[in-house]
């Protein structure tokens, strides 16, 4: 999933976006708060971390004024500000959860999972469309109990696809999911990956809406 990572300390950022796309995420790392703003505005990221002391406006500005707008993603206050009262102002502003540093990694992953999770409606951790099983925090993908091995790119279009399933994505909403800030985009990319996700777990998964883009059906409580 791709995410905004607003944090102003070089070698903190750098360590955190490093760290995080070694769990998978992909990372676009801003150093201020007008540029996480901007690109809060511009781009449809999954989740934000978003630090409060920032050059140029404050975090907490950043976090009001993209509530105010009606941004609803999923926002995670990183900060060194650890008083109650700075806790309780940027819950009640719209931060989704709030982290005290220094922060594990692996904890910062878990909770930007959760909170992508719950932001899509979705209960459990790992992630069902028919027989296919899609583990996030494992990376790993089973089908009818067997694991299947997929790339990196694969994995993340089957992960977005599946948290929104029942909706139709484009194949520029899915290329906004697959790739971050630099990284070259061939024009037929998403279709590539679709058809090799179709020949490892079969043509019935992932429709195609002519003229529009793909999707997964919910799934249904039949039994």
């Amino acid at each position: 999933m791709r995410i905004l990572l607003a944090e102003d300390d070089p070698l903190l950022g750098d360590g955190l976006k490093a760290g995080l796309r070694q769990l998978g995420f992909l990372v676009d790392w801003v150093r201020d708060g007008q540029a996480a703003e901007r690109e809060l505005r511009a781009q449809p990221y999954a989740a934000a971390v978003l630090d409060l002391g920032l050059p140029l406006k404050d975090g907490m500005n950043v976090l009001e004024a993209i509530r105010r707008d009606g941004l609803s993603l999923p926002v995670l206050v990183l900060t060194a500000r650890d008083a109650v009262p700075d806790r309780i102002r940027g819950l009640d502003v719209g931060a989704d959860d709030y982290v005290i540093k220094p922060v594990d990694l692996n904890e910062l992953a878990a909770r930007l999972r959760a909170l992508v999770r719950r932001a899509h409606g979705q209960p459990q951790e790992c992630l069902t469309a028919q027989d296919v099983v899609l583990d996030p925090a494992a990376r790993s993908v089973q089908q009818s109990g067997e694991p299947v091995t997929l790339s990196a790119r694969e994995f993340d279009l089957l992960h977005a696809l599946m948290l929104n399933a029942g909706r139709i994505l484009s194949r520029e909403q899915l290329e906004q999911h697959l790739y971050s800030w630099g990284q070259e985009v061939d024009s037929n990319a998403v279709e590539v990956h679709i058809h090799h996700l179709r020949r490892k777990l079969g043509t019935t998964l992932i429709q195609t809406v002519r003229g529009v883009g793909y999707m997964l059906q919910a799934n249904t409580s039949d039994s």
